[in-house]
């Protein structure tokens, strides 16, 4: 599943770019530099039990065959649907009870017999708290061992509305009438809401699916129409392979499709009417990817077709039932004259991430929810290694830098770090392990591996996984193992045992810091590993097997990133590398490596001054990684900050993408603390100095043709530029969509975000409005995503106190999934949106604790004041949220821990900015002395700042 519910921690998805994100959708979050308040607070942690119950099935009887039938109504709107299921069972040990699971479904009957015994009544009992359905013999005779039997279940149950089980969608068709359709998402627990089940991973078994519904209406499902059945108003659908309940999935819906075949493989691409002319992209990846991956493992797809669904609501993001993946609309459908760059990246990348799903997690499932990784970190590392192999010419891995590996070491640093295998029982403890260990973290340790042993013994590796493991489930042990062998087979050599070099990754939380010594004298360095933590001063006796390389001055060659040494589980290593005293150093080729790297103070001014002399010569994922690493260095006290931005001072002749949103996600973070300084003008010039020569080269106009990755680089520096002050990009995105306003001229897709966020900073109350009525009349998903994130970025409280109001506002054309997302954009732009989402929770708390989420989602309001105290930089911001929080904290919409998290994160900014903003604001103070730094901020910005002194200064 692509978790887009998943990173479920407070303040993950918070912070947004200041000046606006580089584009909408699953790709357009900032390098993470955030952490998460909650994996901060060391006060956080899951609720303890109450008890010492076994939220596990019984394993005296297993499930064999499952004949599933559904009456639905759904094409009138009608939630009521009712249900038969019958099961095939085997006893593994004697027992008068069967144990299953159910939610929300009223039970009729149970029944049951044998091929040698009549049917009999069950006694039914319900235990709410495990969702154990109990269904027990009334003779107290046992169910013999080894003995089969056939349980027939019929039950009622309703659609529900908040996209988790068997649910009801809507969508608004060209005439403007209200359409419906009935669609599932079953992951991780939710599959016993449409039919009783053994609703655990390893529980495999087969399906035969029934639906009934309207004629006019068609269902779709995990394998083809078994036409020999089906007649008008009735499927049936063939029987399945042997499969988890979870990945089960039917769609009752009036959707059109298109269709095409590679390779004797049909695909299908279904959405709602009037949107089949932008599936074509879809499709076309979906083949390639398919067959990419088969090819990589050598495994072909077990399944005689799969389909590819977009659904107009779906919390989930995307979802991998086996032979059917589900989506929302805006990572699906593409329409190739209004579309951005970003929504046809993220379909690439979502569908790679789903098709992965195919082999690891469907194919080979996870034994239980402990091993999510297992399944969840392959997706992530084959959305990019995929898409890689059908578009090569686009170069990803600059964005797994950015997105994933950034954001994995970002938020894998607390001081109680969650390890990779964690176990868990609850379905609320299930839910909280979809996150960014189980996605980023796991998908950059299998990426460090993948390199370190080389791709064909990894590659051998995972097909021996695969093959061993075919429909069945496993434990990462059996991972481990398939490598181990594929080494062999390759007549590889390894250090050491598999299990015990990547079960230091996945067994333990927390990364490694390695610590490079270099002896200038005889050529020789030091490499010495601890663990790293945000808090310095958290100090624990963790060690890791860690494969290392390196490439330094006289040899700038990072293309070869197999490992050359390893620290093996011991605290350093010396490595006689003979270099030049002149020479920089820099270990970890292309970072592919899952840790922090600290040098030596003269080997970090070496490098320095090999960026500004020669950038080129250093791999742009290891420019990107300096600095994302010199800045949570100097953030934690470990480093000067002056090595960090004299460090960034080589940005001018910089033109990657991976270095610029890593610069930009600093910057960003520069700017949420700094915006209110009286020395914020000295902030400005320095970053109008490091932006303006890439932004008077690529401009604010889109050109068609560029390479994929400039298109996202332009956006990052927009944002930078128009954060910077500097006059021309206030003017002409100001002027951008003011032409759009009043003349109707279009704005080019791929620059959207930018000129919308920008041009409405600057913008009266007709611009604003406008865009607001955009969006309410707009039908596509990624456009509404960008147009929810840009109406944010204005600085009017009236305006942003009507914006605020219609996530509220039940009568306006907002989708629910929507709704939630309306409060972040206002309180991240700065302290106007902060202090108008103060007030308009101050007096709508709990009309806005009452939204709905989508199933596996936290409360919004929690979510809110969680999130708005990652921006909390002064005392009057402080007193307002406190006073909020106090006036809350009692409801059931927050949890208990909610004040002690909030607060821990408002005394974490201010000892952010006691530690950080001197030394910050005197380096740039004496940088724009040294430069000579020109007055390219604008008159109007200046003024602006010198208005919003005045302001702040009242603040405190």
């Amino acid at each position: 599943m692509h978790s887009f519910v998943g990173v479920l921690f407070v303040g993950l998805a918070a912070v947004l770019l200041a000046a606006g994100p580089a584009q909408a959708g699953t790709r357009s979050l900032p390098p993470l530099f955030r952490e998460s308040g909650a994996l901060e607070n060391p006060n956080f942690r899951f609720d303890a039990r109450a008890d010492d119950l076994n939220y596990r099935l019984p394993n005296n009887t297993l499930p064999i065959h499952y004949d599933v039938e559904l009456t639905t109504n759904v094409h009138d709107g009608t939630k009521k649907f009712t249900g038969k299921v019958q099961i095939d069972v085997t006893i593994v040990e004697a027992t008068t009870t069967l144990v299953l699971h159910k939610r929300q479904l009223n039970i009729l009957s149970a029944k049951i017999e044998s091929a040698t015994s009549a049917s009999e009544d069950l006694t039914i009992s319900y235990e709410e708290e495990r969702e154990f359905l109990t269904l027990t013999r009334k003779t107290n005779v046992n169910f013999e061992k080894d003995t089969e039997w056939k349980v027939t279940l019929e039950y009622e149950g309703e659609l529900r509305t908040d996209n988790g089980g068997f649910y009801l969608s809507t969508y608004t068709d060209a005439d403007g009438n209200e359409r419906y359709l009935a669609i599932t998402q079953f992951e991780s627990t939710d599959a016993r809401h449409a039919f009783p089940c053994y609703d655990e991973p390893n529980k495999r078994a087969t399906f035969t699916i029934t639906i009934n519904h309207s004629p006019t209406y068609t269902a779709i499902s995990n394998m083809p129409v078994d036409t020999s059945k089906t007649i008008s108003g009735k499927t049936v659908f063939q029987k399945t392979v042997n499969m988890p309940t979870y990945l089960l999935a039917f769609i009752v819906s009036d959707f059109v499709y298109t269709e095409g075949v590679l390779n004797d493989t049909p695909q299908r691409i279904y959405s709602r009417p009037g949107t089949k002319n932008e599936q074509e992209w879809a499709l076309v990846s979906g083949m390639l990817i398919l067959e990419r991956l088969a090819e990589y493992y050598n495994v072909d797809f077990a399944l005689p077709k799969i389909d590819q669904a977009a659904i107009p609501d779906f919390a989930a993001g995307a979802m991998e039932n086996w032979g059917l993946a589900t989506y929302r609309e805006e990572y699906m459908l593409y329409n190739k004259d209004t579309s951005t760059v970003t929504t046809q990246t993220n379909i690439a990348s979502i569908i790679a991430h789903e098709y992965c799903h195919q082999w690891f997690g469907n194919y080979v499932a996870v034994h239980w929810w402990t091993y999510l990784w297992l399944k969840e970190g392959f997706a992530t590392l084959f959305s990019y290694k995929a898409v890689d192999a059908a578009y090569p010419e686009w170069g990803v891995w600059q964005q797994f830098q950015t997105d994933d590996y950034q954001s994995a070491l970002t938020n894998d640093a607390s001081d109680y770090p969650r390890p990779m295998t964690h176990y868990v029982q609850k379905p609320s403890e299930i839910a909280m392990s979809y996150g960014t260990v189980t996605y980023a973290k796991a998908g950059s340790v299998l990426n460090m591996w993948n390199h370190a042993l080389t791709d064909k013994v990894f590659q051998r590796g995972l097909h021996n996984y695969l093959d061993a493991n075919q429909y069945s489930s496993a434990v990462e042990e059996q991972l481990f193992l398939a490598i181990q062998t594929a080494a062999k087979e390759e007549n590889y050599e390894i250090p050491a045992k598999i299990e015990d070099m990547l079960g230091s990754w996945s067994r333990q939380g927390g990364y490694p810091l390695l610590t490079v010594t270099r002896n200038y004298n005889n050529g020789s360095f030091t490499v010495t590993q601890s663990s790293f933590h945000n808090n310095k001063n958290t100090v624990t006796q963790k060690s890791w097997y860690i494969p290392f390389n390196y490439a330094h001055q006289s040899n700038p060659d990072f293309r070869d990133t197999e490992a050359s040494h390893y620290l093996l589980n011991v605290p350093s290593v010396r490595v006689d590398a003979k270099l030049d005293k002149e020479d920089w150093l820099i270990l970890n080729k292309q970072s592919t490596g899952y840790y922090r790297i600290n040098y030596d103070e003269e080997n970090w001014k070496l490098i320095i001054d090999g960026l500004i002399k020669s950038p080129y010569k250093i791999h742009p994922r290891n420019r990107a990684q300096l600095m994302h690493d010199a800045y949570r260095f100097s953030a934690s006290n470990r480093l000067a900050h002056s090595v960090l931005l004299d460090m960034m001072t080589y940005l001018p002749k910089e033109d990657q993408y991976a270095p610029w949103s890593t610069a930009n996600g600093i910057i960003n973070v520069y700017n949420r603390y700094l915006s209110g300084d009286a020395k914020y003008y000295d902030f400005q010039m320095f970053v109008a100095e490091i932006v303006t020569p890439i932004y008077e080269k690529l401009g604010i106009n889109d050109v068609p043709g560029e390479h994929h990755y400039q298109k996202y680089t332009r956006n990052a520096v927009i944002n930078m530029a128009c954060l910077a002050g500097i006059q021309s990009c206030l003017t002409e995105t100001k002027n951008k969509l003011k032409a759009l306003v009043q003349h109707g001229t279009p704005i080019e897709a791929n620059v959207q975000s930018q000129i919308y966020c920008n041009g409405l900073k600057q913008s009266g109350d007709d611009v604003f409005q406008y865009v607001f009525n955009q969006l309410m009349d707009s039908t596509d998903q990624a456009f509404r995503r960008v147009l929810i994130s840009s109406l944010g970025c204005s600085q009017n409280e009236k305006q942003l106190k009507s914006y605020l109001e219609s996530s509220i506002d039940k009568d306006n054309k907002l989708r629910n999934q929507e709704r939630i997302t309306i409060l972040s954009p206002v309180y991240s732009r700065g302290s106007v949106g902060l202090m108008a989402t103060i007030d308009f929770l101050d007096e709508h708390w709990d009309e806005y604790g009452n939204l709905n989420t989508g199933f596996g989602g936290t409360n919004p309001l929690n979510d809110a004041l969680g999130g708005m105290s990652l921006y909390v930089v002064n005392t009057e911001q402080e007193k307002r949220l406190l006073a909020l929080v106090d006036k809350v904290k009692s409801s059931e919409h927050v949890s208990s821990s909610l004040e002690a998290s909030v607060k821990y994160n408002i005394q974490s900014n201010f000892d952010w900015l006691k530690s950080n903003r001197d030394p910050l604001i005197n380096w740039f103070q004496s940088f724009n002395i040294k430069s000579g730094a020109s007055a390219v901020i604008s008159s109007s910005s200046m003024a602006i700042s010198t208005l919003l002194l005045l302001v702040i200064s009242r603040l405190f």
